[in-house]
């Protein structure tokens, strides 16, 4: 069983692993592998790139599995310092109650505000918003 939380440092910054949030989605050793290999052990190698490439590559975690520490306090992604929060509905979206931006696929943005509903059933005809999809295939 992987452990909680793994620390690879360098100077003054600090990248954090949380092995147990990854989703294994590629973006960090496809987009730096000369720090990101996971064929090696370390698998983090923080002497492979420039210390601002690691954290802009970082930056691109899309699970949060990878994050940044300097002078050992996390850097705050989060532009206002605020949370968002996201409320999960039994067997329905995740909800968001908070204006948000939604970056697609295509890398087209919009911004939402009120309540936002997003499918995590995956049958919505609407992704990534729910469309109801989930009560007719008996999601839970």
């Amino acid at each position: 069983m992987p452990k909680e939380t793994l620390r690879y440092s360098k100077e003054e910054i600090t990248v954090v692993w949380k092995p147990k949030v990854c989703i294994h989605s590629k973006l960090c050793w496809n987009g730096l592998r000369e720090v990101f290999d996971p064929l090696k052990r370390p698998w983090v190698n923080m002497d492979g790139a420039p210390l601002p490439d690691i954290i802009e590559q970082v930056s691109k975690c899309p699970s949060g599995a990878l994050s940044i520490e300097k002078n050992g306090e996390s850097i705050d992604n989060e532009p206002n310092g605020e949370k968002l929060k996201i409320q999960v509905t039994g067997g329905g979206p995740l909800i968001i109650k908070e204006s948000c931006t939604i970056v697609h696929e295509d890398g087209r943005e919009e911004v939402r505000s009120g309540t936002t509903a997003l499918c995590r059933c995956g049958f919505s005809g609407n992704k990534p918003f729910c469309d109801g999809s989930h009560s007719k295939e008996g999601s839970k």
